[in-house]
């Protein structure tokens, strides 16, 4: 009977730490983003982009950041922005081109927001085929002479950040 009770304890202890492991695993993923609930009702989770892009005269860099975001009220529910420290010289929209993963090379038409500095996609669907992939690579065109720009982005965690969002927000999962 003793040897019942060991071996029980054993598993119940294996099962403990396989959940304790799973969750810090979990966690982990989600390090990367920040999360953020405006009091206008917007949720958003944010990701700082793997590379840089120089600034100006090249003596400054920054990496762009991505943000899911969800408004509790309101349309479009589910958005995806750009946050770029340059200006693009667009006004109106701005087309860019999208991979997720290592597939096809998708261009799309963003919204140029904010002085040039926010790049804006509205709908679900942009958030639905994040939820899914492992790498997200944005480009897009600073000006008709100035040069391409470039934002990859480790998706680590995407799923449990748009599960969270949502949750927050009382929405549907995209």
């Amino acid at each position: 009977m003793r040897l019942l009770v060991g071996i029980g304890g054993a598993i119940a202890t294996a099962l403990l730490l396989a959940s304790v492991c799973g969750i810090a695993q979990a966690g982990a993923a989600l390090d990367n983003w920040r999360f953020d609930e405006g009091s206008d009702g917007l949720v958003t989770a944010s990701l700082y982009a793997t590379n840089k892009l120089i600034t100006g005269g090249g003596a400054l860099s920054y990496s762009p950041v991505l943000t899911i975001a969800c408004r509790k009220d309101g349309e479009p529910r589910w958005s995806e922005w750009l946050h770029l420290n340059d200006a693009v010289s667009a006004r109106g929209t701005i087309t860019m081109s999208v991979t997720a993963d290592q597939g096809k090379k998708v261009s799309e038409s963003w919204s140029v927001g904010t002085r040039g500095r926010m790049l804006v996609r509205d709908g679900a669907d942009g958030v639905k085929r994040l939820v899914s992939a492992n790498r997200l690579l944005l480009s897009w065109r600073f000006g008709l002479l100035s040069g391409r720009g470039e934002a990859d982005f480790d998706l680590a965690g995407v799923n449990e950040a748009v599960g969270q969002i949502a949750g927050t927000c009382n929405a549907e999962l995209p």
